[in-house]
């Protein structure tokens, strides 16, 4: 049985490849149009946001995380090939995961895929450990350079960290304000109370859980496809396959079930030579397809799987063991999640682009 589901996206396509504990990880990117600026040091920028070690409430494996791009790019810009990039893997401690060769850690992939495949790499999760992730980053990077030159900007950010939460809208942000911190959350004051709150959970030798909010500004509308592929819905698949969310809202989500259709509904109206909405409960989508108003949504995700205190587990044998955690990880992880979510929101906007080229984009 072949481990499969290694690619995203249609015509904007990544697959990427490698282990958290193998040689190297990369992504192979095709479909990039030819001609884009390809800013290495833009790329290396969004990947040093994402890689570990970059601050005291992460982490603390030591990767570089120095990406080298392969082919696909000739004087700086793309040539339309495929684009491969690789990560050297520098900082792997296998040994830290040899007590758990036979072990099935809690809430952690190693149970399922022993059972779909009959084997598994424990070492740090193996394929399933979110440093895969940095494949997605760089790719993610490259999107990004594609979606700048339609004027299009993602921006995330923490808005909550167990139930320490930024109560203002997204606009009364000052998003200048994320990468100051190391919680990557806008809101100063609510950002030195999610640090402190962090360090008393990795005190504890325990982790917690938190939210990482998006919104994408000057999007086109006309974006989306109907039934299938609604724009939504290819946001949500994006967000939850990143490793530890468990939960996606865009627009008014789960909240719009408490009013009224009279006050949910978006009046339209007149604005210069476009038309917009009064209000912005659909998130910047309706029927699946954008209507050129921000796009917004919310991605949970949950407390790290791994912890220091000791739980009961069973072996391979079915056998009750007690499982620790050792090694290095994160007491929370949406602060190093941020340039993932903006990596997988551009990736879906850049293939929704192309998908598009030949449809009427504006109105």
């Amino acid at each position: 049985m072949t481990v499969a589901g290694n690619s995203f996206g249609q015509i904007f396509r990544i697959t990427t490849f490698g282990e958290s504990h193998g040689k190297a990880i990369g992504v192979i990117l095709d479909g990039c149009p030819a001609g884009i600026e390809i800013d290495e040091a833009f790329i290396q920028s969004e990947l040093d946001r994402r890689k570990p070690g970059q601050s005291k409430i992460v982490t603390q494996r030591k990767e570089g995380d120095t990406m080298q791009i392969l082919s696909g790019v000739f004087e700086g810009k793309s040539t339309g090939t495929p684009i491969a990039m690789v990560i050297n893997n520098k900082d792997a401690r296998s040994n830290d995961y040899s007590h758990i060769a036979q072990k099935f850690r809690p809430s952690h992939a190693d149970f399922t895929y022993q059972k779909k495949y009959g084997l598994r790499d424990y070492r740090g999760g193996g394929r399933s450990s979110a440093r895969e992730t940095a494949a997605r980053v760089a790719a993610g990077a490259i999107a990004k350079l594609f979606l700048k030159t339609k004027g299009i900007n993602v921006q995330a950010y923490v808005s909550q960290v167990g139930h320490l939460k930024i109560e203002k809208p997204y606009q009364e942000l000052d998003f200048s304000l994320t990468e100051t911190t190391p919680v990557r959350c806008p809101d100063v004051d609510m950002a030195n109370q999610m640090i402190a709150y962090i360090k008393s959970v990795r005190k504890d030798g325990d982790t917690i859980g938190g939210v990482v909010n998006a919104v994408v500004t000057a999007c086109p509308s006309g974006l989306g496809e109907p039934v299938f592929d609604k724009l939504h819905a290819d946001l949500a698949k994006a967000m939850m396959g990143i490793n530890a969310a468990k939960a996606f809202e865009y627009g008014s989500g789960f909240d719009g079930v408490t009013m009224r259709g009279s006050a949910h509904n978006d009046a339209f109206y007149r604005e210069e030579d476009k038309i917009a909405t009064k209000t912005n409960f659909s998130g910047g989508i309706q029927g699946g397809i954008s209507n050129g108003m921000d796009i917004y949504f919310r991605v949970a995700f949950k407390p790290v799987a791994t912890i220091v205190a000791a739980q009961d587990s069973v072996n391979e044998a079915g056998e009750s063991v007690v499982v620790t955690g050792k090694g290095r990880h994160d007491p929370c992880v949406v602060p190093r999640a941020v340039p993932i979510v903006e990596a997988m929101t551009a990736l879906v906007l850049a293939d929704h682009l192309l998908r598009n080229r030949t449809t009427r984009v504006s109105m």
